[in-house]
């Protein structure tokens, strides 16, 4: 009997017989103890190996797929030793809880990336080719998200917090990680595209090389974040840190998961990280996890203690610069800007860019009055519509010369809703419909 419990073929049969259960109505956690004591019995490198059989023998691969989150479990089982759920005493909506999720997601999708890519090897029927084909599509578009939503939330979020910390090697680390893992994904959605370019065999065998290197990499990612990352943030972020951090995430987007609104106790408030103290304390330091303590071994931290807003800056809402500081910023700008007040009067222009001519003596005037006068009842109907909220832009484009001037009203509102003006930005859009390909920032040379 144990040799055959070891054999492949038993426990391809166990698992038939679970997944036949599957397809047939029955769900999964009715047969997760069932699942559980065949899945511990194979290895993590035998069980693509046992699914793609399964495939070839006609079980659906979307049946195979609900297995995943039992596999995501014993993972971590391998990984952790315990049963213990990393996200435990978690609220929803926590944003540490929120990536946990994200990463359930992220292996199972990883799985089937490398089930379907393996799968797809050795199919020799183009009916079934093509399946599997689309659904590969599907898999390698989902996980190009993973970058924009999963990662980008790190890096902008998370990130700053342990810089300010002075562990700036941890976020440069994982987001070269990160950049590895997209390059992979966005090569698999290029190879895909270009299949028919290629003889199908040698198609097949890079795609399905390249998948498994995609699929390792994001779950070595899961490993890192789960075990390393996220207990370093656990250790150190406070409350009021990640109650700014979820205040921010929407701007961003999730990973195949909608975490409810989370707020923490009455009394905090979210702290940014320019707001927070940078130093760690020895209590911190032996709460990071081993691996980061090692790291850090005799190595000095440098925090970062810059303090952000200065005597006499402006708060903008979204920074703070001193006047001097948005003259300048106006100046550079490659747009012409005019600002008209409640009262449409011309209360400010920026000092640049020039499409059209600007004075002092401006300043003050009645819009309308800066305008010839066969075009001020259109200049009054644009001002009418915005103050009724009836229009949100006003946009014109002509030919002046060898420019190609682009004309863009806006009304702007208060916190509370209220007209308070219009803006009018003017530029030369000409230089700009020139441009073709790309010019990346590691382009650049001096």
């Amino acid at each position: 009997m144990t040799e055959l419990l070891n054999t492949r073929e038993y426990k391809k049969e166990q698992l038939k017989r679970l997944l036949l259960k599957i397809h047939g109505g029955e769900s999964v956690e009715t047969l997760k103890e069932e699942f559980r004591q065949v899945l511990s019995g194979i290895s993590p490198l035998e069980i693509p190996l046992i699914e793609q059989e399964l495939v070839k023998e006609g079980i659906s691969a979307k049946d195979i797929a609900k297995m995943c989150d039992l596999h995501v479990e014993l993972f971590r089982e391998a990984v952790k030793g315990t049963d213990e759920l990393e996200e435990k005493n978690l609220p929803d909506g926590h944003p540490l809880k929120t990536l946990y999720q994200e990463n359930k997601e992220i292996m199972k999708d990883a799985e089937m990336l490398n089930l379907y890519a393996r799968t797809l090897a050795t199919t020799k029927d183009g009916r079934m080719r093509e399946e599997i084909l689309g659904v590969l599509e599907e898999i390698v578009n989902d996980l190009r998200k993973v970058g924009f939503t999963h990662y980008n939330r790190e890096e902008m979020l998370t990130f700053p917090y342990i810089e300010r910390r002075g562990l700036t090697a941890i976020a440069t680390v994982l987001w070269t990680k990160h950049d590895e893992i997209r390059f992979m994904i966005r090569y698999l959605a290029g190879l895909l595209r270009k299949r028919d370019e290629m003889p199908w065999e040698e198609f097949a065998e890079r795609f399905k090389n390249k998948a498994s290197e995609a699929s390792f990499a994001l779950s070595d990612m899961v490993f890192r974040e789960n075990n390393i990352y996220y207990p370093t943030l656990r250790a150190l972020l406070s409350e009021g840190e990640w109650m700014a951090i979820r205040m921010q995430e929407e701007e961003i987007g999730f990973y195949k998961v909608d975490p409810p609104a989370w707020d923490p106790d009455d009394g905090v408030r979210p702290l940014h990280p320019w707001e927070i103290n940078p130093e760690l304390s020895v209590e911190e330091l032996l709460n990071l996890p081993k691996e980061v303590q090692e790291a850090l071994k005799g190595q000095p931290l440098e925090f970062d203690r810059a303090q952000l807003k200065r005597d006499g800056d402006i708060d903008l809402g979204t920074g703070y610069v001193s006047v001097e500081e948005l003259k300048a910023i106006f100046e550079a700008l490659p747009v012409d800007v005019t600002f008209i007040d409640r009262d449409d009067r011309v209360r400010f222009f920026s000092p640049g860019e020039r499409i059209f001519d600007r004075t002092l003596s401006v300043l003050g005037r009645p819009v309308q009055l800066c305008h010839p006068p066969k075009s001020v009842h259109i200049v009054n109907k644009i001002l009418k519509a915005f103050k009724e909220g009836r229009k949100e832009e006003a946009t014109f484009w002509l030919r002046l010369g060898e420019k190609y001037v682009y004309i863009r009203y806006l009304p702007l509102f208060d916190e509370n809703g209220e007209y308070i003006g219009t803006l009018e930005m003017t530029m030369d859009i000409e230089p700009y419909k020139r441009i073709e390909g790309e010019k990346r920032l590691l382009d650049w040379r001096d």
